[in-house]
């Protein structure tokens, strides 16, 4: 038999409820008593009916923007938990709506809360509609009015535009993932400029494969600008809120996407006529600008015999001076040359004299110390050399 502490006991009970998925996930509906928010924010209450109560925590980074209020009839969606302190088992809430509203409705809402919290509906985010799209990818099935009426509008406004098709369902249970199959194949172009996903009106059922958290956060990494264009106006579903764009209706994105031609070429042409007054005017002003130039010039105007005559007289001068420069430059050069030529070893070879050097010791013989008797030398003249061996050495006194 085992004996459980208490603490322990209640700790189990928490790892029981809190790995079991029937209470990792439950929705509560009840009337709100006891309600009080701690001055960190969170906010407990008593969930309660005829049968029993149970408690409830909303912590603040759900609860902040919640107007609760005693007797209240809700719906709360959280998973079950212990407060091992007191042993109460309770409720961590996340999201609390009035009764009434519908189990898709409450998922939504849920799902919707995380989205946002996680900022995939931040405005800041949202990327403007290229004003003259060349190619848009449209998401819809190939079997419904969405596709002729997208298609009408698009070649009455604006012709130039290519519509790329995507088909795929828009509900049902294959309808997620071939919409997911058609963003990946359109963001793999390189050449669409905008996605237009669509569908027309239905019930909540049916356009609830478009509050699918995966097409949702597809939309949020789409590379390119998509515009939902899903229902009717009053119709909202979780991928009006990432989208770029919302329209109201399939036919009201068509309207969005492109503009009007005829739209364009009228303010091209308030254009063309704007610029080309403009154009008139500026001409006629440098014109008269050019007029006045003219004539400040011609009074201006230089002799220009006379800057001939002057530009003559200079190039006979610069000639002249470049003439004597070169004779005197030639004069010093054959003074340089004379001078180098004195100081030429070949000269003085010329003159009878004798270059010796002593291969051994790698020098010149410049007296009788650098050789020394039975030692080769080599002796340069002036029109050859010649190797001699040294036989006796004798030294010269210097005579005072």
């Amino acid at each position: 038999m085992n004996i459980f502490s208490v603490g322990d006991l209640v700790a189990a009970i928490r790892r029981t409820l809190q790995h079991e998925p029937l209470f990792l996930d439950c929705f509560v509906e009840g009337e709100i008593s006891n309600l009080y928010r701690s001055p960190a924010g969170h906010l407990y209450f008593t969930l309660k009916d005829e049968q029993a109560a149970l408690r409830c925590v909303f912590f603040r980074a759900h609860a902040r923007a919640q107007g609760l209020a005693d007797g209240d009839q809700v719906v709360v969606h959280g998973h079950l938990s212990v407060y091992e302190p007191r042993g109460e088992v309770q409720i961590v809430v996340d999201l609390v709506q009035p009764a009434g509203l519908g189990i898709l409705r409450l998922r939504f809402e849920q799902l919707k809360a995380k989205l946002e919290a996680e900022g995939l509906f931040d405005p800041a985010r949202k990327r403007p509609l290229p004003p003259f799209p060349q190619r848009i990818g449209l998401i819809t099935s190939p079997a419904g009015a969405v596709l002729h009426d997208i298609q009408t509008i698009i070649s009455r406004r604006y012709p130039l535009v290519e519509l790329v098709l995507a088909p795929c369902q828009v509900q049902g249970d294959e309808a997620v993932p071939q919409i997911l199959a058609a963003l990946e194949q359109l963001n793999a172009r390189d050449d669409i400029d905008l996605i237009i996903l669509a569908r027309g009106g239905g019930s909540a059922e049916d356009l609830w494969c478009f509050n699918d958290e995966r097409l949702a956060r597809a939309i949020f990494a789409s590379r390119i600008p998509v515009v939902s264009a899903v229902g009717h106006e009053t119709d909202f579903t979780l991928v009006d809120f990432v989208a770029d764009l919302r329209a109201p209706t399939p036919s009201a994105a068509a309207e969005l996407c492109v503009p009007d031609l005829g739209e364009v070429r009228d303010r091209l042409a308030g254009y063309r006529s704007r610029l080309q007054g403009e154009l008139a005017t500026l001409l006629a002003e440098r014109t008269s600008e050019l007029r006045l130039l003219r004539h400040r010039l011609d009074r201006a105007a230089p002799d220009l015999d006379r800057l001939r005559q002057r530009l003559d007289e200079l190039g006979r001068r610069l000639s002249e001076r470049v003439a004597s420069d070169l004779r005197l430059s030639a004069a010093r050069l054959e003074g340089v040359a004379q001078r180098l030529g004195a100081l030429d070893p070949r000269q003085t070879l010329a003159r009878g004299y004798a270059l010796i050097e002593n291969p051994s010791r790698g020098c010149i013989v410049r007296g009788v110390a650098d050789v020394a008797p039975g030692e080769r030398v080599r002796v340069r003249l002036v029109d050859g050399r010649l190797e001699a061996t040294v036989a006796t050495v004798d030294r010269v006194e210097e005579q005072g």
